[in-house]
């Protein structure tokens, strides 16, 4: 079971243009990475609009959004036209990076994993509703950044 401040499991997943990433890729920026259960469905569609709504903010937050599902690459492509997603939605079509990080085995839950810079995890939200998680990433986000700031300050 993954818990909070250890490293996160490292990926290496497909995106919905075929691109490969890797959780070492974003070294140096903080990472949400967002489990959910299938492409184009209602509260996986109000989740993804929301976090590209917000994606402005987040992006001067230096955070850098990922989801992950068991749809293919061909399914995320076509769910990110659809809906305008301006972020990175990768497959785990072997499950494998799901069940690393506690995401489900026959099902995915919703669940989510803000990591800090360094790879490690700051705060896992195990009880997701799609309709305000953004807000509550930007509100935990905001207060991790300035607690890591006053503690760079106080050393």
């Amino acid at each position: 079971m993954i818990k909070i401040n250890t490293k996160a499991p490292e990926f290496t997943l497909f995106d919905q243009a075929g691109e490969q990433h890797s959780l070492n890729d974003y070294l140096g920026k903080w990472v949400l990475l967002y489990f959910y259960p299938k492409d184009d469905t209602p509260g996986c569609t109000k989740e993804a609009c929301s976090f590209r709504d917000n994606l402005p903010v987040f992006n001067g937050l230096n955070l850098q959004v990922l989801g992950i599902s068991t749809d293919s690459v061909d399914s995320h492509r076509r769910f990110a036209e659809k809906n305008s997603l301006n972020f990175t939605i990768l497959s785990d079509t072997l499950k494998q990076t799901l069940k690393n990080y506690d995401a489900g085995g026959v099902f995915t839950k919703r669940i989510s994993y803000l990591i800090n810079p360094e790879g490690v995890i700051s705060k896992i939200y195990t009880k997701v509703n799609p309709s305000f998680h953004a807000e509550e990433v930007k509100n935990d986000l905001s207060v991790l950044q300035n607690k890591s700031r006053s503690n760079k300050i106080s050393v």
